[in-house]
């Protein structure tokens, strides 16, 4: 995705401009794709063969969410995220099965890289874009993470990433992949 790709994903919630505008939004970056699947970790070595992509991170009940179990794969200029449900106990696990269940394997976010987080959710917000989680932190040894998360027709949604302050494999709760 270019990052003139990115910055229209951004702005197709509405129409811009007036006296109140305050000027165009930083263009962002095409952060990951997260895909469910039904099964994470064949879906991984599966694409980690057929694209060359080299599996990065890991999270999963080993790394403390007991719901669903992701595998970063990486490559230049590509992130992906293949993520399946392990158990629907909580919200995230039966989002992800509910996911599932409605549209089949498929993409569940883009996430976009952007330099401020607050500042591009409340411009997209404020031109119609339906908001899904207000700008938070999280943490982890490797430092912090900004995100928030806006709505897409569809099914699926884009979540606005600044990990500037982050030098982790991924995300916080992530762990480097050692290998299968």
């Amino acid at each position: 995705m270019t990052d003139t790709a990115a910055e229209s994903v951004l702005l197709a919630a509405g129409p811009a401009g007036g006296a109140e505008d305050p000027g165009p939004l930083p263009p962002g970056r095409a952060d990951a794709v997260v895909f469910v699947v039904g099964d994470a970790e064949r879906a991984a070595r599966r694409y980690q063969a057929a694209l060359g992509l080299r599996c990065t991170a890991y999270a999963g009940p080993g790394t403390g969410d007991p719901e669903a179990v992701s595998y970063v794969l990486a490559g230049p200029g590509t992130r992906i995220v293949l993520t399946s449900p392990v158990q629907a106990i909580g919200p995230r696990g039966r989002e992800l099965a509910a996911h599932l269940e409605r549209y089949g394997d498929g993409v569940l976010d883009l996430a976009v890289g952007v330099p401020d987080v607050p500042y591009a959710y409340d411009y997209a917000v404020d031109r119609g874009a339906l908001s899904l989680a207000e700008p938070y932190e999280v943490r982890d040894r490797y430092g912090s993470v900004v995100l928030a998360t806006i709505a897409v027709p569809g099914g699926s949604r884009h979540t606005l990433v600044d990990r500037s302050g982050y030098v982790g494999p991924y995300l916080p709760g992530y762990q480097a992949f050692a290998g299968w």
